[in-house]
């Protein structure tokens, strides 16, 4: 039976318009990261003290700077940084009663008598040293006991993700590709413009989740469909350079940011782009591997035509005789099969809690740029242009090294860094950015291999359901991250760099108990992972036949020219 993959190597396995579809899909990963660690910019938490009204009054009327407000209202307290101004406490005094001047802003009562007066809570709201620029936490005041509302933030985002990664990739499966990827961009539209007309938070955080919802799934759809599109020794590259562009939206973004300061007007940049993409409508086709799928095959052979005019060639094999040679067998799949036999057990943890550990490292060691105090626009310029060696790298070595070594290596790279940052001193400035930046590296290339070491490993009968149940383990982690960073960054700023160095060691480590796939075929049933020297050996008897018969054919043909 002809597969569409021997279709393809008639029409052009990645020709004129395959190229042209994937070069407007990169552009739909491209505003995904501004959903996905835009809360470093959104979720902005600058310096704050403690609002008092009398001496806000006083240094209004005086002309005093923000600095010297503090200085009266707020007392000294030892923090993880050392002695600084307390941002969740004031003093609770009577201004009234004080000499307090506008040539005298230290004012009676003396230091030593601020310090005996009694401290109280922020009542009359903060003070935030954040000139010309907004934020969510700034607008609905979401610091000291408050400050857990922006780990929630993005904790939603990531609930979205969850549901939507399984939802909309149902979606895709039951009413197809494209149909899926517009009514999802029309979703995110939608969902985006409310995030950014929320009233309160709490109504934020129902938009944001929804919002979550669309762009992860729609990110997933535009993913598969590029890969269905294109033969089978371009899906690999094709994949990477799709996450290529993620990394040119991280670039992207610290620009938004630096040129729109208010956080809604930013999400609507952010939106701006999805509701461009609805006019993908008229340029991009259904997959025909879906309709082969749905036996819609006279709609499969149109549009494959269309590929084969478009890339100029000329379609002969009969579409007729076509097998799906993608079909889902995960209707016949149950979770118990991925955890059922030793080696597919085995896989399937160490896989989950790649995906787990990816996720925390790479959001967190983003957000963290927005609470180490430096400029957050170059810092995130340079975390996002290290992204770049990081694709290099896995192009360069997948093929000639394997997948298992530099996977294991990107792990604990990235975990060294994390452990080695948290322990050089501030002043130390360049050094320590320049370890930060290989950490940034690594688990990005982590990320990026999980991928698709994820679909080699297990069988065709449950690599569907075994690729979806894992990652979903990557947005319980996306979860995790904002309450792991900032609620340890409170009791000492690098310890979530210990945390995160930690689980990078860790999967590093449980890769190289993982199998090399390199040069391997993908298994096709459960037997093929359970013995794999079996399967080696089915695939080096196929080998030899195939040169057996190239062989003979060779030979045929030099009788016949005699």
């Amino acid at each position: 039976m002809t597969t569409y993959d021997d279709i393809l190597e008639e029409i052009g396995q990645f020709g004129r318009c395959q190229k042209r579809i994937v070069a407007l899909f990169c552009l739909v990963s491209m505003p995904f990261p501004c959903a996905y660690v835009g809360i470093v910019f959104q979720g902005f938490t600058p310096e704050h003290w403690c609002r008092d009204p009398g001496v806000s009054q006083i240094g209004e009327h005086c002309g005093w700077s923000l600095q010297d407000t503090r200085r009266v209202t707020v007392p000294l307290v030892n923090t993880s940084a050392g002695l600084g101004y307390s941002q969740c406490e004031r003093y609770n005094i009577d201004w009234n009663s004080t000499d307090l001047t506008c040539d005298h802003p230290e004012g009676d009562p003396s230091p030593a008598r601020r310090l005996a007066s009694p401290v109280s809570a922020c009542t009359d709201g903060w003070v935030y040293d954040y000139e010309g620029r907004q934020s969510f936490v700034t607008e609905f005041d979401l610091v000291c006991a408050d400050a857990w509302y922006v780990d929630m933030f993005q904790a939603a985002l990531n609930v979205g993700f969850l549901v939507g990664s399984i939802s909309i990739g149902y979606l895709a499966d039951r009413i197809g590709r494209m149909k899926s990827f517009l009514l999802t961009n029309f979703f995110i539209s939608v969902t985006g413009i409310l995030v950014a007309a929320s009233p309160n938070y709490i109504v934020l955080l129902v938009f944001r989740a929804l919002y979550g919802l669309g762009v992860k799934g729609g990110w997933m759809v535009g993913y598969v469909l590029i890969t269905e599109l294109v033969g089978v020794e371009y899906r690999r590259t094709v994949g990477v350079t799709y996450q290529m562009f993620f990394s040119i939206g991280i670039l992207a973004l610290s620009l938004f940011a630096y040129i729109i300061p208010n956080w809604r007007w930013l999400q609507v940049a952010f939106t701006v782009p999805y509701i461009c993409f609805l006019s993908y409508y008229w340029f991009i086709p259904e997959s025909p591997r879906w309709l082969l799928s749905q036996n819609k095959k006279a709609k499969a052979l149109e549009i494959t035509q269309e590929i084969a005019k478009e890339n100029k060639k000329t379609l002969s094999k009969n579409i007729e005789n076509l097998k799906d040679d993608s079909t889902d067998f995960s209707s016949t799949a149950s979770f118990l099969d991925l955890i059922r036999t030793p080696n597919l057990r085995k896989y399937t943890f160490i896989l989950s809690f790649n995906w787990f550990t990816s996720a925390v490292v790479y959001q967190g060691l983003i957000m963290r740029l927005g609470i180490i105090g430096g400029n957050v626009y170059i810092d995130f310029l340079i975390s996002g242009i290290v992204e770049f060696p990081a694709a290099f790298l896995i192009l360069l070595t997948i093929e000639r090294v394997g997948r298992r070594l530099p996977f294991a290596a990107a792990n604990i790279v990235s975990g060294a860094a994390c452990l080695i940052t948290a322990f050089i001193p501030d002043s130390m400035f360049w050094f320590k950015t320049i370890v930060a930046c290989i950490g940034r590296m690594g688990i990005t290339m982590a990320f990026e291999m999980v991928v698709f070491v994820n679909t080699e490993l297990y069988p065709t009968i449950i690599r569907n359901l075994g690729v979806s149940v894992c990652s979903t383990l990557c947005d319980i982690g996306g979860i995790v991250a904002p309450f792991l960073l900032y609620r340890l960054a409170v009791i000492w700023l690098e310890l979530p760099l210990i945390i995160f160095g930690a689980l990078a060691f860790v999967a590093g480590g449980l890769v190289l108990l993982l199998p090399e796939t390199k040069g391997m075929p993908l298994p096709e049933t459960i037997d093929d992972i359970e013995n794999p020297k079996r399967n080696k050996e089915n695939h080096l008897k196929s080998q030899q036949v195939e040169n057996l018969l190239s062989h003979d054919v060779t030979s045929k043909k030099d009788v016949t020219s005699v």
